[in-house]
């Protein structure tokens, strides 16, 4: 996985947009951020998930998935280790995060579908 196949999967949600927060680009559903690329490497992205959602990424596939740091990571912010991703795991991840974030009658329609 690279950085334009991560920014790629992020774009292919309904109504998500690039945007750019703390020197790296983000994207970003109803102005609200479910994901971003670049944190702490040009390697990593982040997918902003439940607790209870990075807890089964993580024991799933600990190559690919570690919580940010502090409380953020607590919050559900979790890392994403591209080169170790793949296209179907991270479209996983992201649909959780996208869910996550979008407004509640687009996160229907898009379930529905």
């Amino acid at each position: 996985m690279t950085a334009n196949d991560f920014r790629r999967l992020a774009l292919s949600f309904p109504e998500a947009v690039e945007s750019t927060h703390m020197h790296h680009p983000d994207f970003r559903v109803g102005g609200k951020v479910f994901a971003t690329l670049g944190y702490f490497d040009a390697g990593w992205g982040m997918v902003k998930l439940m607790p209870d959602q990075q807890e089964e990424f993580v024991q799933a596939e600990p190559k690919v998935f570690v919580p940010a740091k502090g409380n953020w990571g607590k919050r559900g912010a979790t890392c994403v280790r591209l080169k170790a991703a793949k296209k179907t795991t991270l479209r996983k991840a992201l649909v959780a995060a996208w869910l996550n974030i979008a407004p509640k009658r687009l996160a229907a329609k898009f379930q529905s579908a």
